[in-house]
């Protein structure tokens, strides 16, 4: 078997089946009756966790490549950005079906009224065009370069998602400081890149006479 028939036909696979354990244990629990005084509370608060966990890994794929020098992560990029988004649509409609039940007068009213909230499902409309566009064909109508600037938007939903985190919880603050500082340090570790980018970008629009006229001007006489 290829490289690639072994990544998308053992690794994917494997992958998929060990970051859906977190659901399965949970819909365990559950007919267990072992989700504790408040399985509602219970089931969104890990789901939102399990969705947060796997944007920020998301985003820790190319930090992974450029350490290891091994590209071949990015080819799970996809399929954990998907699972994310997956964590994070049973994170809401458990809150809209199971603790509001469905009642679109009180989810609009916490929207508008809890800050949380607010955050939370502006992070969650983000993923959607993410999760959405997703598939080659679509990526391929898209364009790469509309692509990957649609595709920045997973930057906003990961801030999102980590201060979303941070503003609902009233005690223990440290889990979700430390999934923030996760976030910023991830964000950090690009900015080298994303200068160096931008620079190469500026020079390929000097035109060659312009290049040549800016190496005589600083040539020491």
């Amino acid at each position: 078997m290829t490289r690639t028939g072994v990544i998308n036909w053992l690794l994917k696979p494997l992958l998929a089946m060990l970051l859906l354990v977190p659901l399965g244990l949970l819909v365990l629990d559950a007919t267990r009756d072992a989700l504790g005084a408040n399985p509602v509370e219970t089931i969104i608060h890990q789901t939102g966790l399990w969705a947060l966990r796997l944007l920020l890994l998301t985003l820790a794929i190319t930090p992974l490549c450029q350490v290891t020098g091994i590209s071949d992560w990015v080819r799970f990029r996809r399929l954990i950005g998907l699972l994310s988004f997956l964590y994070a649509l049973l994170h809401f409609s458990t809150y809209a079906v199971l603790d509001q039940g469905l009642d679109l007068g009180e989810i609009l009213t916490d929207v508008l009224k809890r800050p949380y909230i607010t955050l939370g499902f502006a992070t969650f409309l983000l993923l959607i065009p993410l999760a959405a566009t997703s598939h080659n064909r679509i990526i391929r109508w898209l364009g790469g370069r509309r692509w990957k600037r649609l595709h920045r938007l997973v930057y906003i939903a990961g801030l999102g998602g980590a201060l979303h985190y941070l503003w609902l919880v009233r005690a223990d603050v440290l889990p979700p400081l430390l999934y923030l500082g996760l976030f910023l340090g991830l964000m950090l570790f690009r900015i080298p890149a994303a200068i160096r980018s931008g620079l190469m970008y500026r020079l390929r629009k000097i035109s060659p006479f312009q290049r040549h006229h800016h190496f005589h001007e600083e040539e020491p006489s």
